[in-house]
């Protein structure tokens, strides 16, 4: 997700006047504006003002974001006239619009759009092909959730006063009717005022059930002879019907051609931009998915020429935009939209990539994007740039890829004085210059620094057009990555000017060895990496290199003796760790680019290294080594077993002998967290008196004991006057996991005490990080006193998670507390259940665009798997894909994408690697699953792949387990267990039963798994609610229970009573219902198909006359007949088949049957029951469809019978089927609202409609809501139809969206 926060009141510490310290300053105009768009903290004022031709020009910088708006302040042109932005492209797919239909103009110059609209295409077109494509797509479905908010309630206001017009209307209509008829009587008036009142009801209720999916575009794309076009129908987004044409569109053809962009209409005033791929089969409609990328790319290269100290970095670089930011997911990146992006940035031959984006991590430097990167800057020479992440303050929380990837540059957040008097508008800024608070901090898992550099992290910079505002304030590190990247630009700009090669590795050095130090200590480094950046010094350092080889140092570090794990710094956080003196094995590898000259580059290649450590009584290493092309080992030595408790950093670093003023060329990071240990009994470690000023964080170090599962801690402050707001971080790091860490927010108004409790490892060191909110209390001058106290609790348990085979017999557990006494007290619960599907179809297919083309020339190939599932009631599914889900960074697979579909093909959920719970009715569903990689290989391993739909148990459904104090408990019903007191040293075993069958939810089948909590201890602090919840419990575990077979039918297999039929009757029977069976098979597309059934239906009906089963599927077979062209007559022979089955039944003895009650033990009269059943609903359908029929032919016809002296056989057909069924029904009452209809009472017949749908616990049917639409129209609610006709395409899409 964007590292980034918005419009947050902040302020800051620091160190040094070099970092941007301003001594009791005060702004005026121009160090006002200069402070809203930073650029003198990194030099880059300076630099551009000495140096004005290189501001960038000759660069471009790739922003992988959310989008880029071209239409926003500032990116319309670059300081020296070039277009400023060059290409703007939606990596994800968000926008992908199917265009593969073809369609050709009539007569008139009208196409038929892909809804069915009618289209006029603009005669000066030219289209030599003739051929249209068409698409459509759903406004809000390109737009952001916050401009999606704006538009629905200006439209919910106008459709509010068309309706309120509409409801007046009504009113004054009853107000009439009743000044007429006071006091009706008659039937007929009584109806006609219901009628009246319906539709005032009608009207009300509608207003309060409004739901606005928004208007829909019509897309045509075509190719002019030269290029792919493609134009927009926006009418529906405007009031005026002329507004918004289709003919009227400027035809855009793709960005990077002709650099044109659209607005969809004045009141979204969002830009958009259209990009056609596959021939003319898709087209993209790109828009941002959030402000933020426009913004990083205005803080990096926005130009304003009338007002120069609110330009960019580098106002002279041009960008492309590569939005990785998926509108469909709020914005989250995607697999599929990174490696699109990298493969763009190549092919624009980019200098640059910014990416202010970034997500925690399992492996630090691993994973498909990984490599993919790799290749990129390795090969193509691109510097990439990102976020560290804003997971601060505690250390070890910096983000993938930005702070775990060694071959991108890390940027930290830093905020100067003036920065905070500026852009944060604080009453009084800080003395000097620091790192925001919550910027993320390394060292990574693996021992590596994680933050690079650091720059400013906030500033006033281009937001979008829909923003309805130029510029607003953001802060994180997703602000400091673009600030870094523009600075980054100017060196580029010079470099090619100058005629040195580009180089990230050349550049990174420079930017690492010429940084300015923030904060006085070694281990700030751990925040800031090597600095604020200086743009001026490293652009001498660059120069006075030119002529030094590019090479890369990778550093790989071992434990002696050991080849595992690898690592790229030495990061000691155990007590185990640091009780005696390690030896390390360094292999530094130098790496040139991708076609470096064997002979001239590598062969020659040479270096007299001198070696340092930045503190020898810990860290000793050898003095010197002569490193070659093929690299070189040697060892170190740490020995950290004099050193205080606390955080300790070093460094070991490499210096030329030849050249020292390059600096170190390579660094080994040394980074020691000391432990204390944890000596009282029960375990509680106080901290006291800790002063806090704004920006100061306090961080300890705690080896917590074995046996401690959970913490309660209480933080204590004094001494201050004004709010004070503290982040308060723990973590622990344990192998092949993610960082753990739990954190909280808090804010004091007055001095108190606030009580925290969250689950710990044993025996893993635990850093707790407190800080004061560098803004925090930045106008006083009083300093906050924090006493932190710690508690450590525990249970230790054999099985931290429980697997309830499916059998009776229970899962034995044993607890102990091995630090004081606890109460055992376990809660289990079974609250979600997972069902498992296999897919039912798999798709492998070549993604031939050149956006799926990687860099290396490989094609990405496609898998989709097709996975169908039920749902018996409506429920809040999540699917799950155990192998890929939570994985972004740190997985070597590509990409995935999911979408959720019912019958009628519409979408009701989408998702990727972090799956979300969606709210489905009860229905039948498609799952389609799409899955990216350009290994044929793995694709076709997961084919078979295993997905989980999981849903939460309804609160009745949710199973409460019990335990048992002994192994027979669940069986005999007794020893319950409920509660003991553990004493250390001494275990207690308990049992846990597994559920009963019986309590198991419905529609779980065998191999289904119920998930769910348990816990054993209680917070000292705790009321009972945690009794029966493990959640609100300070620590639970996962439990599962398999689903075992069902148990076997009694019923199953007993012989029914003695069938009294002779073996000749049976076989005639038989005969004759394979006969009904094949009549009911036969297709009738064809004339010659229609004859063929016609013959045999009545061959059948003279061989078996009067045989209603024949007979109803007889009608069943007619009402199945498409196509027919004479359908009066094709309605009259329904008419004649209804009453064929009607005649044939005996409807006394029917009505008589039903009648009494059965004996529900006696067969046979169970049997005779289902048989009157059928023959009922037989009997029922034939007087359904015979009505609809004569309903068919009125309408055709244009009269109806209700006239003087004639019978009124829709009438008394209905009256039928009133005795048998209730028409109310949504099986039935399509017939009622058409007799309403037919009255003339439309208000009794939309309201019967809306009733039916309502009622109706099936897919949505399209005829309903068809003959909704006629009702509203035949009403005249234009503003409702216009409403329904949207829904009518949410709810009935002619196809499946794109990937």
């Amino acid at each position: 997700m964007p590292c980034d926060s918005i419009a947050k009141t902040s302020g800051g510490y620091g160190g040094g006047d070099e970092n941007g310290s301003l001594r009791n300053f005060k702004l005026n105009e121009s160090t006002f504006l200069a402070s809203l768009m930073p650029k003198k903290e990194i030099g880059a004022d300076r630099f551009i003002e000495a140096h004005p031709q290189y501001d960038g020009r000759g660069t471009i910088i790739a922003i992988f974001d959310s989008g880029v708006d071209p239409a926003a302040s500032g990116l319309q042109v670059t300081s020296d006239g070039k277009p400023k932005v060059l290409d703007v492209i939606d990596c994800t797919g968000s926008g992908d619009i199917d265009t593969s239909k073809v369609v050709k103009a009539d007569a008139n110059g009208c196409i038929q759009g892909a809804l069915g609209a009618s289209l006029v295409v603009n005669s000066s077109w030219k289209n030599p092909s003739g051929e249209w494509h068409v698409g459509y797509k759903f406004l809000f479905e390109l737009l952001t959730g916050t401009l999606t908010s704006r538009l629905k309630k200006e439209r919910k206001k106008k459709w509010d006063e068309k309706n309120q017009e509409e409801i007046a209307k009504a009113v004054k209509h009853l107000d009439e009717f009743n000044q007429k008829h006071s006091n009706p009587e008659d039937a007929d008036l009584k109806r006609v005022r219901e009628d009246l009142q319906n539709t005032i009801d009608l009207l009300r209720k509608q207003a309060d059930m409004y739901d606005d999916k928004g208007p829909i575009i019509d897309a045509v794309v075509w190719h002019d002879g030269e290029f792919w076009r493609a134009a927009l129908d926006t009418r529906s987004l405007e009031d005026d019907s002329d507004c918004g044409k289709l003919a009227n569109f400027v035809p855009l053809t793709n960005y990077r051609i002709e650099r044109k962009y659209g607005v969809f209409s004045k009141l979204d005033a969002c830009t958009f931009v259209l990009n056609v791929y596959s021939d003319g089969n898709i087209l993209s409609i790109v828009t941002d998915s959030s402000p933020h990328g426009t913004h990083v790319a205005g803080i990096a290269t926005a130009f304003h020429p009338k007002e120069s100290l609110l330009n960019g970095v580098a106002p002279g670089a041009q960008l492309i935009s590569c939005k990785i930011g998926d509108t469909r997911l709020g914005s989250m990146e995607t697999g599929t939209g990174l490696t699109r992006a990298l493969i763009a940035a190549v092919e624009h031959k980019c200098d640059l990539i910014n990416m202010s984006y970034g997500e925690p991590t399992l492996l630090p430097d691993y994973g498909r994007f990984v490599d993919l990167v790799n290749e990129v800057v390795n090969k193509h020479r691109l510097i990439f740039v990102s976020s560290a992440g804003n997971s601060g303050p505690a250390l070890s929380t910096v983000g993938a890829p930005g702070g775990t990837s060694s071959s991108i540059i890390g940027v930290g957040a830093y905020v100067s004085p003036a920065m905070a008097a500026g852009a944060h508008c604080v009453v009084e800024p800080p003395a000097e210059g620091l790192e925001y608070t919550w910027s993320s901090r390394g060292p990574t898992s693996d021992g590596d620094l994680g933050v690079s550099i650091s720059a400013p992290g906030g500033a006033v910079a281009p937001v979008p057009t829909w923003t309805l505002q130029k510029r607003m304030l953001m802060n994180g590190t997703s602000m400091a990555s673009p600030s870094a990247c523009g600075g980054i630009a100017l060196l580029i700009s010079a470099m090619k000017a100058e005629g040195i090669p580009v180089s990230p590795y050349s550049v990174r050095k420079a930017l690492e060895n010429t940084s300015v130090p923030v904060g006085e200590s070694p281990a700030d480094k751990l925040s800031t990496g090597q600095g604020l950046m200086q743009v001026d010094r490293a652009h001498e350092y660059i120069k006075q290199s030119r002529n030094i080889p590019c090479v890369w140092y990778e550093i790989k570090v071992n434990q002696s003796g050991k080849t595992t794990p690898t690592s790229r710094g030495i990061y000691l956080r155990d007590a185990s760790a640091c009780k005696q003196p390690t030896e390390w094995t360094v292999q530094v590898q130098p790496k040139f680019h991708e076609g470096a000259s064997n002979l001239e580059e590598l062969v020659c290649f040479e270096e007299c290294i001198e070696v340092h450590s930045t503190e020898k009584t810990v860290v000793r290493a050898p003095d010197y080594l002569l490193l070659t092309n093929n690299g070189r080992s040697f060892n170190i030595v740490v020995d950290p077993t004099k050193l205080s408790d606390g955080l300790h950093y070093y460094e070991v670093y490499g210096v030329d002998c030849k050249a020292p003023w390059r600096g170190p060329i390579f660094r080994i990071p040394v980074t020691i967290t000391k432990p204390m240990k944890v000596k009282n009994q029960p375990p509680v470690v106080s901290f006291s008196g800790m002063s806090f000023l704004p920006g100061h964080i306090e961080r300890r170090y705690i080896e917590v004991p074995l046996g401690a599962t959970w913490v309660e801690a209480t933080m204590r402050t004094s001494g201050f006057d004004t709010t004070r707001r503290f982040f308060v971080d723990t973590v622990q790091i344990c192998p092949l996991q993610r960082p753990l860490k739990w954190e909280s927010v808090v804010t004091f108004s007055s001095p108190t005490a606030k009580s925290f409790a969250f689950p710990i490892v044993g025996g893993q060191t635990m850093e707790l990080a407190v800080a004061q909110f560098w803004s925090s209390g930045i106008g006083s001058h009083e300093t906050t006193i924090v006493d932190f106290e710690i508690v450590f609790h525990g249970i230790a348990i054999n099985k931290e998670e429980i697997i309830l085979d499916g059998s009776e017999a229970p899962v034995r557990i044993d607890a102990e507390a091995l630090l004081s006494s606890e109460k055992l007290a376990p809660a289990a619960i079974l609250n979600k259940i997972r069902v498992p599907y296999r897919p039912v179809d798999a798709k492998l297919s070549t993604l031939t665009e050149s956006r799926d083309k990687l860099p290396s020339g490989k094609q990405t190939l496609a898998l989709t798997l097709t996975y169908k599932f039920k749902l018996e009631d409506g429920a809040a599914v999540k699917p799950q894909v155990p192998l890929l889900n939570n994985r972004i960074y740190d997985t070597k697979f590509e990409s995935q994408f999911y979408m959720i579909s019912d019958t009628n093909k519409r979408v009701y959920a989408m998702g990727d690697a972090y799956p979300k719970a969606a709210k489905l009715p009860k229905g039948e569903y498609n799952l389609r699953l799409y899955l990216r990689h350009d290994n044929v290989q793995y694709l076709e391993k997961m084919k078979q792949l295993v997905l989980f739909i999981e849903r939460n148990l309804d609160g009745k459904e949710v199973i409460q387990l019990n335990f048992f104090s002994e192994p027979d408990g669940p069986v005999m019903g007794n020893g319950a267990f409920k509660s003991s007191v553990l004493v250390p040293g001494k275990k207690e075993a308990i049992y846990l039963g597994p559920p009963v069958k019986d309590k198991l939810p419905k529609n779980a089948p065998q191999g289904s798994i119920l998930l769910g909590s348990i816990s054993y201890g209680k917070l000292s602090f705790a009321g009972k609610e945690g009794e029966r919840s493990p959640q609100k419990n300070p620590v639970s575990y996962q439990i599962t229970y398999v689903v075992p077979p069902n148990k076997v039918d009694e019923d199953k297999g007993k012989s029914s009573s003695t069938n009294l039929k002779t073996v000749s009757e049976r076989l005639e029977e038989e005969v004759r219902d394979a006969k009904i069976r094949v009549i009911s098979s036969l297709k009738q597309d064809t004339d010659e198909e229609r004859s063929e059934w016609k013959k045999l239906s009545a061959s059948l009906k003279s061989e078996y006359p009067n045989y209603t089963p024949l007979l109803a599927k007889i009608l069943e077979g007619l009402l199945s007949q498409s196509n027919v062209e004479d359908k009066i007559r094709h309605h009259e022979e329904v008419i004649d088949a209804a009453n064929e089955v009607i005649d044939s039944i005996d409807q006394d003895e029917v009505a008589k049957f039903f009648l009494h009650k059965n004996d529900p033990e006696d067969e046979e009269a169970e049997k005779m029951k289902k048989k009157m059943e059928t023959t009922r609903d037989q009997l029922a359908e034939a007087l359904y469809q015979k009505g609809l029929a004569l309903m068919e032919i009125e309408s055709l016809k244009g009269e109806t019978a209700e006239t003087e002296g004639t019978k009124d056989l829709f009438e008394d057909n209905f009256k039928e089927l009133q005795k048998w069924v209730d028409t109310k029904s949504s099986k039935y009452g399509t017939l009622l609202v058409l007799r309403e209809r037919r009255r003339g009472r439309l208000g009794a017949a939309l309201k019967a409609l809306n009733e039916m749908i309502q009622d109706n616990g099936d897919p949505p049917k399209k005829k309903l809501y068809e003959l909704k639409l006629s009702l509203l129209d035949e009403i005249g609610w234009d503003h409702s139809t216009t409403h329904e006709k949207e829904w009518m395409h949410v709810r009935f899409p002619p196809s499946l969206p794109l990937f």
